[in-house]
């Protein structure tokens, strides 16, 4: 990291990827080229999960090179008059693959649904009932996890 001044320890970074709302995965086309896609984690001790399509570019792209990258941000601020911004940011590295097993499957989904829409669990059973089969679970084994910050001084 090239400001160190900046760089946060391991559990910092872990807690912004619990705390922000969406990240941007970034996988390889099979033609070399980068693909980067917004994306709704939801970490699970040191696993990322993310639900998706069950086909789509992103997953082909996972099927052709499961190293991934996926980029954080969350509590910023803009401070205009100083042309910067305060940030929070983690960058993880890992290996993604797709959740086959029901359970795993189920269990994700509801740390996700429990993360992005709390108020409406009660519907949450019957909504999977609904949708399971249609609902592809991925996970991020983390193998690398870095943040950082700015923020102005008082």
């Amino acid at each position: 990291m090239r400001r160190k001044d900046r760089e946060r320890d391991r559990e910092f970074a872990l807690r912004v990827l619990k705390d922000c709302e969406y990240a941007t995965l970034s996988t390889v086309n099979l033609d070399g080229s980068p693909y980067g896609i917004p994306i709704s984690p939801v970490l699970v001790d040191e696993v990322v999960y993310f639900h998706c399509a069950l086909e789509g570019q992103k997953l082909d792209n996972i099927a052709h090179s499961n190293q991934v990258c996926l980029s954080c941000v969350c509590h910023t601020k803009l401070i205009p008059e100083h042309f910067t911004t305060e940030f929070e940011s983690a960058v993880a590295k890992g290996r993604c693959t797709i959740v086959t097993e029901e359970e795993e499957k189920l269990m994700a989904l509801r740390c996700i649904c429990e993360k992005y829409a709390p108020s409406n669990m009660h519907a949450f059973e019957h909504a999977v009932a609904r949708s399971l089969m249609r609902t592809g679970i991925c996970k991020i084994e983390l193998e690398e996890i870095t943040g950082k910050s700015k923020k102005m001084p008082e």
